[in-house]
């Protein structure tokens, strides 16, 4: 197979609209029913819903999990669930699989977890779309929004700061099968990382 790869020459929101059409057509091109989107107030998830409206192609936005900004409190934003749910879409939510409980426990005691070595390998090699496009599948197939068997393919969308800077085909995973996870594809990256 013969495949093109989109690379862009900056990290974050800017490159929001070329990630979604870039991804839209490569989930027709491959038959792929779920796009998973990391977005913290459902801006994102809702261009990436918009792109693929009238498709099968279901849309699972993940937001970051409530306390993360402010004490029981989610970054998703009212009028953004909303049209979601109205072009059948999903916003959700749970722990980062790449920090979480484990991050507490180093901010407390010190040192450096498993978890956070793992986190700081993908951003430092690939960046921080990357590392957010696999912890996003992840969580998705947590919480039960995807399919996981090892015929699944879906698409992971992650971005830097904000916006969207990379889509994966990922074969994806349950967070206590990480190994099992397989990155099959890189639709779109940032050719520099951000430090």
């Amino acid at each position: 197979m013969k495949k093109s790869i989109l690379y862009l020459d900056s990290v974050g929101e800017e490159n929001t609209d070329a990630v979604v059409e870039a991804a839209a057509k490569r989930a027709a091109e491959l038959g792929i029913a779920h796009i998973v989107v990391a977005s913290t107030s459902g801006k994102t998830a809702l261009k990436m819903a918009e792109a693929v409206k009238g498709s099968n192609i279901k849309v699972i936005g993940v937001s970051h999990q409530y306390g993360q900004k402010e004490k029981g409190e989610w970054e998703v934003e009212a009028e953004y669930k909303k049209k979601l749910e109205e072009l059948g879409a999903v916003i959700t939510t749970q722990s980062h699989m790449f920090s979480g409980i484990e991050r507490s426990i180093t901010k407390k005691f010190g040192g450096y977890s498993r978890l956070e070595v793992i986190a700081d390998t993908l951003r430092s090699l690939f960046g921080k779309g990357f590392k957010v496009a696999i912890e996003v599948a992840i969580m998705a197939a947590d919480s039960g929004h995807i399919p996981v068997s090892d015929n699944t393919e879906i698409i992971a969308i992650g971005g830097t700061r904000q916006g969207a800077d990379v889509a994966l085909v990922l074969r994806p995973a349950h967070s206590n099968d990480f190994f099992s996870l397989q990155v099959r594809e890189i639709i779109a990256m940032p050719r520099a990382k951000e430090d």
